[in-house]
């Protein structure tokens, strides 16, 4: 029998994947596919440099293209966006995709307060 503290594909760890730092936030947010028009609105509970977690009852399937506006005191942001992972009834990972340089400036200025 094997043993169970031994590590095996199926009982292996999953690696993390992120190669940039997340940071906790509490901003609105609203992701809209730009074809239906669909928009889901939420809260942004994760931020990082190449995308955000969308706390959301509803969402859009893997793999859609969003138009992601996120607003918070310090100003609003807004870039196209593609959903890379959905928790049904819990929200939406997104993944920014050709972020605007004005948007990414922003963006890296928040990161730098959230990191402070």
């Amino acid at each position: 029998m094997a043993d169970p503290d031994k590590s095996s594909p199926s009982n292996e760890p999953r690696l993390e994947r992120r190669t940039v730092p997340r940071y906790s936030i509490i901003a609105t947010a609203e992701a809209v596919e730009p074809t239906s028009s669909v928009r889901i609105v939420g809260r942004v509970s994760e931020l990082s440099r190449k995308g955000c977690y969308l706390d959301a009852l509803n969402s859009l399937p893997v793999g859609t293209s969003v138009q992601i506006t996120i607003s918070r005191d310090q100003g609003t942001f807004h870039s196209p966006a593609r959903i890379i992972h959905v928790q049904e009834r819990m929200g939406m990972g997104l993944v920014f995709v050709d972020m605007p340089a004005d948007q990414l400036k922003l963006l890296e200025s928040w990161l730098a307060e959230l990191n402070a």
